[in-house]
C-alpha cells in the first residue's frame, strides 16, 4: 500500500519553506520537482543544466533503466529553479543543477540527500509522518491525482511507470471507488 500524506499537506510544507538563503532556494526547487512532477530522488540528483529547455518549457528526465523522457515544466517549478540558478547556485564548472553548498562544491552524491531535504521540510512544517523520504511526495501526488479523477493510465504516464501493474497499486488508496466495487457481505451487514 503506497504511503501518502493527507490532501493539502504537501502544499502546507511548500508554503512553510523559507527561501532566503541559497540552500533553501535549492531545497524549495527540489521539493517542487517532487511535488508537481513526481520525480524520483535519483532523477533529481541526475538533473543537468542541459536538461532544461527554457524556450519550450520542458525538462528532460533521466529515468530508471537508462530511459529518458520529457515533461512540461510547470511555471512555479520553473520559477523556483530559475531563482535558485540565478541567485542560489554556487559557482561551479559542474553541469548538475543541484549542488552541495559546502566544499567540495559538486552535485549531490546520493539520492539520500533529496530524502534528507524532504525529511527536514516535513519537520519544519510540523508534519508527523511515518515515512519521510522523497518517494512520499511521489505517492502523495499520485493519490491526489486519483482523488481528482485522473485515470491510472494518466498517473502512470506522469510517473513514468513501465508497467500498468505498478500504477495499479494506487487503486488501493481510492477507498470510495473501491466501496462501489465491493460485494455485500453474505447475510447482511455485521
Amino acid at each position: 500500500m503506497p504511503k501518502f500524506l493527507p490532501a493539502g499537506t504537501v502544499q502546507r510544507v511548500l508554503d512553510r519553506c523559507e527561501r532566503g538563503t541559497p540552500d533553501r532556494k535549492r531545497n524549495y526547487a527540489v521539493l517542487l520537482l517532487l511535488a508537481r512532477l513526481g520525480l524520483r530522488a535519483c532523477e533529481i540528483v541526475a538533473l543537468s543544466l542541459d536538461d532544461i529547455d527554457w524556450d519550450n518549457g520542458r525538462i528532460t528526465i533521466r529515468c530508471k533503466g537508462g530511459r529518458w523522457t520529457q515533461l512540461p515544466l510547470p511555471a512555479d517549478v520553473g520559477e523556483a529553479m530559475a531563482i535558485y540558478l540565478r541567485s542560489g547556485r554556487p559557482r561551479c564548472v559542474g553541469r548538475r543543477v543541484f549542488l552541495r553548498h559546502r566544499a567540495p562544491i559538486r552535485g549531490f552524491a546520493h539520492s539520500i540527500t533529496v530524502s534528507t531535504i524532504v525529511r527536514r521540510a516535513l519537520i519544519r512544517a510540523g508534519i508527523d509522518s511515518v515515512r519521510k523520504g522523497a518517494h512520499l511526495f511521489r505517492h502523495t501526488l499520485a493519490t491526489d491525482l486519483l482523488r481528482k479523477g485522473a485515470s491510472l493510465d494518466e498517473i502512470g504516464e506522469l510517473l513514468r511507470h513501465r508497467s500498468p501493474n505498478t500504477t495499479a497499486l494506487y487503486a488501493k488508496v481510492d477507498l470510495a471507488a473501491l466501496r462501489t466495487l465491493a460485494l455485500p457481505w453474505p447475510g447482511g451487514a455485521q
